[in-house]
């Protein structure tokens, strides 16, 4: 039964949000504009601030569709609860339907976290979104911000004393996300990553 539920969080995941939106508004393959990705701040360089939104909103709904359909069938293993929403990013990420070329995870993170294990996960997902927003302010830079929020929820995490599937599964969606981020954290390193801050003036 686990297994099914793994399997309707990946394709719940893999809804093409930012690849839909582009298309139908614009008429343009979001993967061939910009970064290439079809997460929302890339989404966000092609159609505004309000469609960015929008898109990081969907992706944040669609990635915990998996857990909310679980837990209204009354499945609270934690180990499934947690493999389900892991699943959930890795549709966004690796989409069937996009040839497994997908965005970075980071909405859809936050949208498994804050339904992970409530009520105290709507505490850990807005305290981890008020950690970026302070890191993107300060520095400019949305992988960063993103990166370092993400690796920030495990810590939060252990500190409300989560089950450890939980904890487990926001170290391995900071891992995934990590391995998404390889090509910015490379930028970063070498001080060429595209800035909030320059994007605007």
């Amino acid at each position: 039964m686990t297994f099914f539920w793994i399997i309707l969080g990946y394709l719940a995941g893999s809804f093409p949000t930012g690849f839909l939106a582009a298309r139908l508004v614009k008429g343009v393959d979001i993967r061939t504009f910009g970064s290439g990705n079809v997460g929302a701040t890339n989404v966000g360089r092609l159609m505004g601030k309000k469609w960015a939104v929008f898109v990081s909103v969907t992706d944040m709904l669609k990635g915990a569709i998996g857990i909310l359909a679980a837990r209204a069938c009354g499945i609270n293993d934690p180990w499934t609860i947690a493999c389900t929403g892991f699943a959930g990013v890795c549709g966004h990420n690796f989409p069937v339907w996009l040839g497994f070329r997908g965005g970075k995870g980071v909405s859809s993170t936050y949208g498994v976290v804050f339904f992970l294990f409530p009520p105290l996960s709507f505490l850990l997902a807005p305290l981890g979104g008020i950690i970026w927003f302070v890191l993107l302010k300060a520095k400019g830079y949305v992988s960063l911000a993103s990166l370092i929020s993400l690796w920030s929820l495990p810590l939060i995490a252990g500190f409300f004393s989560f089950p450890f599937p939980y904890i487990a599964s926001t170290i391995a969606l900071a891992t995934l996300s990590t391995f998404r981020h390889r090509e910015n954290i490379r930028r970063l390193f070498e001080g060429t990553e595209s800035s909030f801050r320059k994007n605007k003036q």
